[in-house]
């Protein structure tokens, strides 16, 4: 990749003593917002400060979501809704990044059917993001880079939305291709940061007052496999746990066919690891995972359950949930109950099967309507929430170490924030808890949070 240092100090130069504002908006997932803080720190060497509203703005990038087309229509929208703002504005300048951009064939419809639109910018390739934007500014009417890179930006600061909270990328890519995911199109194969360099930055949050780090990767499990010298997500996370500081380690996302006994030892040991896992298992039945291509079945899924409800069978469980798969049977969608009904997760998070262009399943038959899907749907909420009630009662009369995030919006003189079991818990207090760490002792529970008293 181009060295961007020459392309930064000449925008310095023909900013200087001119104030410009970027309008930076990332969709999707918590791995698009990190790429997003990263756009921002880039900008901010340039010299440019950031607004919320678009309509002030001499810069707007659309950092976008690939993972359903839905996202990409409501993406396209937008974009066409900017052509007013150019209009107005002959000088404001129009990016678009993220896994959408990564697509060649998105890349090309947006440089001949949206002229507004001055350059995109593939997932890899933010450190070309100066060398773009210099060249929108010397009028050039499109420019593109959407190669794949192993440049991790490590010498990119990121402009963090949070004081307290941060994400940290630890690896980018998959290698798993389930058939009804965009995500290895778009992202690439697995490439893993160095341990020293992920162990440096998780150190300096830590001592700049960061209390929880968040551990991303499209899957976290597969961590090292790419790299000399052995290290694995488990060995990451227990060096991790040793570096000095009261502060919090979550993880995401973990694909079950590599959750080992290792990893949910490690969780375990490690004082600073949180206590929850979030484990997709997206269907119950053996032959719609064989169609997912997830390689594990119900059974092996249930036996990582099973070890970890044998050490506390209190542990939280969440996971995500795919219902209507094409040509999912009765048979099937039921055999999905069973398994949540088995394995009593905290929280689910369920979606309708989405056909996704690109991908396997998007041509697999699928002879079931959609309100067939919609009724499954609630059926299966109905089940979790009744799981979700009952699971949350074993929190009534305990202890919970709450990391404070914000204000209730349902509670009056409330805040909110989530315990290492990445529970919702709310109690009385105000606004200078926020980004502090509370002993709550929990007096009552509902099916999607707790509610208790600051000890």
């Amino acid at each position: 990749m181009n060295d961007n240092r020459f392309y930064i100090n000449e925008l310095n130069k023909l900013f200087s003593g001119r104030s410009k504002k970027a309008y930076v908006r990332s969709f999707g997932c918590q791995l698009n917002v990190s790429d997003g803080e990263k756009i921002k720190g880039l900008l901010k060497q340039i010299g440019y400060s950031f607004t919320e509203n678009e309509n002030e703005a001499d810069l707007i990038i659309l950092n976008t979501c690939a993972v359903r087309e839905s996202a990409e229509d409501r993406v396209f929208g937008i974009i066409g809704s900017m052509k007013k703002l150019k209009e107005l504005n002959p000088s404001l300048i129009i990016g678009v990044s993220g896994c959408m951009t990564a697509q060649e064939h998105i890349a090309e419809k947006i440089k001949k059917s949206y002229p507004q639109v001055s350059f995109v910018l593939g997932t890899s390739a933010i450190n070309s993001l100066p060398k773009l934007l210099l060249e929108s500014v010397h009028g050039t009417r499109f420019s593109a880079d959407i190669a794949e890179y192993d440049d991790f930006s490590e010498t990119v600061e990121q402009v963090r939305e949070s004081k307290f909270k941060a994400s940290v990328p630890i690896m980018f890519g998959c290698n798993n291709f389930c058939t009804y995911c965009i995500v290895p199109y778009v992202r690439g194969r697995e490439r893993s940061r160095s341990a020293e360099d992920i162990i440096s930055e998780v150190t300096r949050l830590v001592q700049t007052g960061y209390k929880e780090i968040m551990l991303l990767g499209q899957n976290v499990n597969s961590y090292g496999n790419d790299l000399s010298g052995g290290i694995s997500f488990p060995k990451l996370l227990r060096e991790l746990d040793k570096i000095d500081g009261d502060f919090i380690i979550r993880f995401m996302s973990s694909h079950p066919k590599d959750a080992s006994i290792e990893l949910i030892d490690t969780i375990f040991d490690c004082s600073k690891v949180a206590k929850s896992l979030h484990l997709p298992v997206q269907s119950g039945s053996d032959s719609v995972l064989e169609r997912m291509s997830r390689r594990y079945t119900a059974e092996k899924y249930l036996q990582i359950v099973d070890y970890i409800r044998n050490r506390d069978s209190d542990f939280s469980l969440t996971t995500d949930i795919i219902v209507g798969f094409p040509d999912e049977s009765d048979e099937e969608f039921e055999a999905t109950l069973d398994l949540i009904r088995y394995a009593k997760y905290d929280n689910i998070y369920s979606f309708i099967y989405s056909k996704r262009s690109g991908t396997k399943a998007a041509e697999m038959p699928d002879k079931i309507s959609d309100e067939i899907k919609s009724e499954r749907m609630r059926k299966l909420l109905e089940v979790q929430r009744e799981i979700s009630t009952e699971r949350y009662q074993r929190f009534v009369g305990k202890k919970m170490r709450v990391l404070v995030d914000g204000i209730s919006k349902k509670r009056k003189g409330f805040v909110s924030g989530k315990s290492s079991e990445y529970i919702i818990v709310e109690f009385e207090g105000d606004s200078s808890l926020i980004g502090q760490f509370a002993d709550v002792e929990i007096i009552e529970s509902m099916n999607w949070a707790v509610i208790g008293k600051k000890i």
